[in-house]
């Protein structure tokens, strides 16, 4: 058992797919070729600072 107290067998889990948006609409990474995948996998994701209002 883990800490939670569930264990999971692989047959009992759930895919999850990832979506992402390109080009202005969502897709399925899986439905994209090797190429857009690897892509995919080396983006690096970022957070904006946020600007205090001045006033």
């Amino acid at each position: 058992m883990n800490e939670q107290g569930i264990t999971l067998k692989d047959e009992e889990r759930t895919r999850c797919e990832i979506w992402t948006r390109v080009m202005g609409y969502h897709r399925p990474v899986t439905s994209f070729n090797p190429g857009k995948q690897a892509e995919y996998a080396e983006r690096r994701n970022f957070e904006e600072c946020r600007i205090p209002a001045s006033g």
